[in-house]
């Protein structure tokens, strides 16, 4: 069912068990009611996401960046793509991680 896990393994039975059961809503034609259920449970994290900056380019992003006024984790819109501060991997400093925004993933 998914060649990332071996067969038989405990996360293909999780799988397996998970695609059917989907199937079984679809064909009890449940669907819809799940789909609904679905969003109730999930959008309301979606919801939570805060973006603290937005900027028109990544240049501004950039400039803003290394001004000293960015914090780890904080997630910002550049030119309408998300992105997380991190702490830079080599050296000193702060990047950004590309990180979609709920709205990208629609």
């Amino acid at each position: 069912m998914n060649e990332k896990y071996e067969e038989g393994s405990r996360e293909d039975e999780a799988l397996r068990i998970a695609a059917v059961a989907l199937l079984y809503v679809r064909d009890i034609q449940k669907l819809d009611e799940y789909r609904e259920y679905f969003r109730k449970f999930y959008i309301p994290a979606i919801e939570s996401v805060a973006v603290s900056q937005t900027f028109a380019t990544r240049e501004e992003a950039d400039a803003w960046l290394t001004s000293g006024r960015a914090s780890e984790e904080e997630l910002v819109r550049i030119a309408g793509q998300g992105f997380r501060v991190i702490a830079a991997r080599k050296g000193k400093g702060l990047m950004f991680l590309r990180t979609p925004l709920p709205e990208e993933m629609e």
